[in-house]
């Protein structure tokens, strides 16, 4: 059973999170090891195991750059420890001018603005890339998966961005 029929969800991108949540707290409450406290020793496990697969599957679903990795897994593609390299000179280009512009910003005396303009930016590029991942997704063809594998690794690079963005913020 994969993450989706677990949480009786479409296997899709788009996902309504407030039903995801609900799914996940009524297997949570189903499965809990608490409840399995006078059971077997092979229930109690079993259990364990459950509530754990319950919390990796939700974890998985609620991200949606996981969730992205997780439905090309389902389609046969593996991006997880993968090393692909990137062919896009474009793309690699921009990502050293912007990793340049946030170290000039962590350097600067004043960075309010500066912080408020590169996020700003950012968002922008994140939510392009998400549309068309979404996109490319919902063809459900090798293509559109082959495209909507590069547009995750993309956003992999953006996402990273965002984590030292915020770490630069946590420092004023």
């Amino acid at each position: 059973m994969n993450y989706f029929e677990l949480f009786q969800l479409p296997q899709q991108m788009e996902l309504d999170s407030a039903l995801l949540s609900q799914h996940y707290l009524q297997l949570q409450r189903r499965f809990h090891p608490d409840n399995f406290a006078n059971a077997s020793e092979r229930d109690r496990r079993q259990s364990v195991q459950q509530a754990a697969l319950i919390n990796d599957a939700f974890q998985t679903l609620k991200h949606p750059l996981r969730r992205a990795e997780y439905l090309l897994q389902c389609r046969g593609i593996e991006l997880k420890h993968e090393q692909q390299s990137f062919q896009d000179p474009a793309f690699l280009m921009q990502q050293m001018e912007l990793r340049e512009q946030l170290a000039d910003i962590a350097a600067a005396s004043e960075q309010t603005e500066l912080l408020q303009q590169f996020e700003q930016e950012l968002q922008q590029h994140q939510q392009q890339l998400r549309t068309e991942l979404v996109q490319a997704l919902e063809q459900h063809s090798e293509s559109g998966n082959q495209h909507a594998a590069s547009l995750l690794r993309k956003l992999k690079f953006f996402d990273k961005l965002q984590q030292e963005l915020e770490f630069i913020e946590q420092q004023r």
